[in-house]
């Protein structure tokens, strides 16, 4: 009896039946998915059963040099989180959070039970050196933020700096990215872009930094807080231009994920009134590279001319001429000395 080719790799290999059940290892715990999707929620259902390891691997340190680790956490769904990140986590003497109570949802939700110590934006410069004495000592220090990667718009750059200059180790362990996940999906630019991340609270300064990436060939990445939007639309269509393609995420990973796309005129209407909730990360396009002519001989020719019946010397009027294109000065001079060289010596020798 003829057989499929999965049938016979079944058989060759002894392969069990597939189900619709995934299985996935961690450090510590054994995580089953088992669809049908949740209709409610559109998310997996997940069990977690716990599961023995060898003394080594689950005790603490396991594996992990000491250092400083940067780990990339969910920036709204739980289950965006890697298996290495949660060994780290699991295996770390303790934890730096930017929102312990925040955090600590997540340590529950994986059954983490490693120290955590608030380390935010307003006691980052007081808890630096408490910081670098333990990982002096040997100590394996995680740091996360309230979402996605720490060190990106969040309290942990001035520590890596620290680090890097004691010669301490700092290990990323990459994981979400609000930046990088609404990038591949804007439909905008990707090969080349800006990120600005949030503006300055100064008038002087936001506007000055937004002058800069108005003028930017590449795509402008920027995080704003909702209670700012209506402000950035406005500031943004002004230096932009309505015309220029925006897009607009929010909630993303999360029930409501939302992308809009449109212009910056469309955004400032359909916004004015409507307040969105939650962190936005807005793309703006690239401003089109404006391709300028040379002008053709014969126009070079004919300005040349003009200039020198007016009385203009050679010289002068190809520098005039030049700060009119973006040719070279030289081409130019080139160009009216063939033209009219000749002539003009002819004129020198009757006068």
């Amino acid at each position: 009896m003829a057989m499929s080719p999965a049938t016979t790799l079944q058989r060759r290999w002894r392969l069990p039946n597939l189900t619709p059940t995934i299985t996935a290892f961690t450090s510590l715990k054994l995580i089953s998915f088992s669809p049908p999707l949740n209709p409610k929620h559109g998310a997996l259902s997940c069990s977690t059963d716990s599961i023995n390891h060898s003394p080594q691997e689950s005790s603490k340190g396991g594996h992990l040099k000491p250092g400083l680790y940067l780990v990339g956490t969910p920036i709204g769904n739980l289950e965006d989180i890697t298996f290495r990140a949660l060994r780290v986590l699991r295996s770390a003497n303790v934890i730096l959070s930017e929102d312990t109570r925040h955090s600590g949802k997540l340590l529950q939700h994986y059954d983490i039970k490693t120290p955590l110590l608030s380390y935010h934006k307003f006691n980052e410069s007081q808890r630096e050196q408490t910081v670098l004495k333990r990982l002096r000592e040997g100590d394996i220090v995680a740091l996360i933020s309230d979402a996605g990667t720490p060190g990106i718009s969040d309290p942990g750059m001035e520590l890596a700096k620290l680090c890097v200059d004691e010669n301490i180790p700092v290990i990323p362990i990459p994981g979400p990215s609000a930046l990088v996940a609404a990038l591949s999906a804007s439909g905008l630019a990707t090969n080349e872009f800006t990120f600005v991340g949030f503006l300055p609270k100064h008038a002087g300064s936001r506007r000055g930094r937004l002058t800069v990436s108005a003028n930017e060939a590449a795509t402008q990445v920027f995080f704003v807080p909702p209670h700012k939007l209506h402000q950035f639309l406005e500031e943004t269509s002004s230096l932009f231009g309505d015309t220029r393609r925006c897009v607009l995420a929010r909630e993303m990973t999360k029930i409501h994920e939302e992308f809009w796309r449109g212009t910056l005129g469309k955004a400032k209407e359909a916004f004015s009134n409507h307040h969105p909730k939650g962190e936005i990360t807005l793309l703006i396009e690239g401003k089109e590279s404006c391709v300028v002519e040379n002008p053709s001989e014969f126009q070079l020719e004919n300005e040349l001319g003009d200039l020198i019946s007016k009385g203009h010397s050679l010289s002068m009027a190809v520098k005039l001429v030049a700060e009119g294109t973006s040719m070279r000065r030289k081409t130019i001079y080139s160009l009216a000395l063939r033209k009219f060289g000749k002539q003009l010596e002819a004129e020198d020798d009757s006068n």
